[in-house]
């Protein structure tokens, strides 16, 4: 093979000059490997970013992982950027880049931070890749901006690709063209909106369930190649199904092969480890105050919404970005130069990134995951916030699992823990999460975490899942759930599907199916609910029975639902709620009927006539008298 390497560039001096001012985002079009034709002849160019390096040369299989036999040529306009045309290198070729920096005269051989592909773990090197697929999700593409409307039904089922479900005969995990059958065609009859992948971009580690990434720009090859995934996406797509992707700029892990001391210096992380470490996960954090790290990032974000058409980013770990003290004591942090704990730079980032997106992708969804009071998180730039679409309800998954633990007979004090949520609930715009997060190291599934006996367990999970969806904000449940699993997520193993031989966890997953129907069906549900103007309470103080009822509010009163929730095993054959107006209340969905195995206490045909009071009830004029099934939580329709 021709040793000898080409000058080229794919860069314009405007291109350089974006790159520089931290504004250009679409890198991945020109840093990384890209596979061209130069002068009749078919080869690929590689540019890398590494100001700190006196020497870069390209190794791989194409030259015996060589250094110097390659070498690449620095821009003469102090970018940084080194660069190359090798003619014969084309796709299926590994490579690495071999860095000798200007800094102690170190030497560093880093995987291509820009790569579309990588090699299957534990091997790291970077493939030379070019897409080559056809989409078939115009019709999708079209009239997705009505199904990531924030006045839309947003039901999201995560997933952990690996874990889903296992090909047990031949101890491996799914591919992603396996998914696009078994995966797809599960979440389309369970009901699901979209599907949340856990991080699917490239990482060593399994065991961090895909939280640290090395291969930022690519799927991971553990499960087949780009064009496989894309299938998988496009596959869900036309199954009217969004994918949203857990995306990670927190901060990313310290393998020789990574980010981290990339070109002999602290490149993509920051300086000060204060700032640049994360203790808590033994990983480096990006320097967000540095032009060409935010271009990166941001660049990342875009690359995946157009080259893969994702619906959506759930942003990881973003308090941990917000607050130069998160997970710091006093001494470990520094102010900011106002005196304050907020990552100043982090912040500005973060308004940019979504800024950026919704600018280029007004049909997608950005939401946060972060757990503390910093105010604004899913308001819009131009008013002060993050500009996040959304932001997951941490208080609200605390206080509630908090309260399903406990044995019925003590729920009658925790009253206020279940119903504090409503307090806040409109301040942002909430997800309601119960994520993997809650059923691992030694929490216990949600099934595993309620009381009592066999039929109790079960009655409470339906009726917790009940409560969540009819409580204001859009929701995401991790898979297993939905079945109620009963064992603890174990990523290296498939999730229990022999379980649903049996018919407690058949009703599970059949009530979740009736359930997203109900949600998707119900405008009352979804169309205010990020408003106060979409829940109205009926009784919130019945402490001594632990009810709950509450009313549910569309665009149009005629769509408005009944909600009534029962956090004990007693039954009430007269039980008195007091209603707006005049109506008849029809039962749309209850959580004990004998279909999803509970007790049948109550027919689903039954109607329950209000009648006028001459003193009102709950502050309303007219009242129902119904029955309320065990541990339960029952929908009404006002007719």
């Amino acid at each position: 093979m021709n040793n000898k390497v080409q000058v080229h560039s794919l860069f314009t001096d405007f291109d350089i000059s974006l790159f520089k001012s931290g504004k250009h985002f679409r890198l991945f079009e020109k840093l990384g490997s890209h596979i061209i034709t130069v002068d009749g002849v078919k080869g690929t160019y590689f540019a890398v970013w590494a100001p700190s390096a006196k020497a870069v040369s390209v190794i791989g299989d194409f030259n015996f992982w060589v250094e110097g036999q390659h070498p690449l040529h620095v821009r003469w306009d102090s970018s940084g950027i080194w660069e190359g045309f090798i003619p014969g290198v084309g796709k299926g070729n590994l490579y690495k880049y071999k860095i000798h920096s200007n800094h102690n005269d170190v030497k560093t051989e880093k995987a291509d931070p820009y790569a579309r592909f990588c090699e299957h773990p534990p091997k790291t090197a970077s493939v030379v890749w070019e897409a080559d697929y056809k989409w078939k999700d115009k019709a999708w593409m079209g009239y997705r901006k009505d199904k990531n409307g924030l006045d839309k039904p947003y039901s999201v089922y995560e997933v952990h690709i690996g874990s889903w479900k296992k090909k047990i005969e031949e101890n491996r995990s799914l591919t992603y063209k396996e998914l696009a059958d078994d995966l797809v065609t599960y979440v389309r009859e369970a009901g699901f909106t979209h599907i949340e992948f856990m991080p699917v971009m490239e990482h060593p580690y399994e065991p961090s369930w895909g939280y640290q990434l090395t291969g930022y720009f690519a799927p991971s090859s553990r499960f087949g190649t780009p064009e496989e995934f894309k299938y998988l996406v496009d596959t869900f797509h036309r199954n009217d199904i969004g994918v949203i992707f857990d995306w990670v700029p927190s901060h990313f892990p310290e393998d020789a092969h990574g980010l981290g001391f990339f070109d002999g210096t602290c490149l993509y992380e920051h300086p000060d480890p204060r700032k640049g470490y994360h203790q808590d996960w033994k990983s480096l954090i990006f320097n967000y105050g540095r032009n060409e790290v935010r271009a990166f990032l941001i660049s990342n974000a875009i690359f995946w919404l157009e080259q893969y058409h994702i619906d959506g980013l759930r942003v990881d770990a973003v308090a941990s970005m917000l607050y130069l003290d998160y997970s710091r004591e006093d001494g470990q942090w520094e102010p900011n130069e106002f005196g304050g704990r907020e990552n100043l730079d982090a912040i500005s980032f973060i308004k940019e990134l979504n800024e950026e997106i919704f600018k280029n992708f007004d049909d997608v969804q950005t939401i946060a995951e972060e757990s503390t009071a910093f105010t604004g998180v899913s308001k819009p730039v131009y008013l002060g916030g993050l500009g996040f679409g959304m932001k997951w309800m941490m208080g609200w998954m605390h206080d509630t699992l908090e309260y399903f633990k406990k044995d019925p007979i003590y729920r009658r004090h925790h009253q206020n823990d279940i119903t504090f949520s409503l307090a806040y609930a409109f301040s942002e715009n909430f997800m309601l999460p119960l994520s993997h997060d809650e059923v691992v190291y030694g929490k216990q599934s949600l099934l595993g975490r309620m009381p009592g006996d066999e039929w109790q367990r079960f009655a409470n999970l339906r009726a917790l899942f009940g409560y969540m969806y009819t409580h204001p904000g859009t929701k995401l449940v991790f898979m297993g759930g939905e079945f109620g699993q009963s064992s603890e997520w174990n990523f290296q193993t498939s999730l229990d599907w022999h379980l649903l031989e049996y018919d407690v966890h058949k009703g599970v997953l059949a009530m979740f199916s009736d359930l997203n129907r109900l949600y998707k069906t119900h405008p009352a549900l979804y169309e205010k609910g990020f408003s106060a103007e979409g829940f109205e309470w009926i009784d919130y103080g019945d402490a001594n029975n632990s009810v709950l009822s509450y009313i549910r509010k569309g665009h149009d009163r005629e769509n408005d639902l009944v909600v009534v929730c029962n956090f004990t095993p007693n039954t009430f054959d007269e039980y008195v709620i007091g209603l707006p107006r005049k109506a008849n209340l029809q039962v749309v969905f209850n959580t004990d009927d004998i279909k999803y195995a509970g007790s049948g206490f109550m027919s689903d045909k039954e109607e329950f006539k209000s009648k006028k009071l001459k003193e009102e009830l709950h502050g309303k004029a007219h009242a129902a008298t119904i029955k309320i099934p065990p541990l339960s939580t029952v929908v009404y329709k006002m007719l």
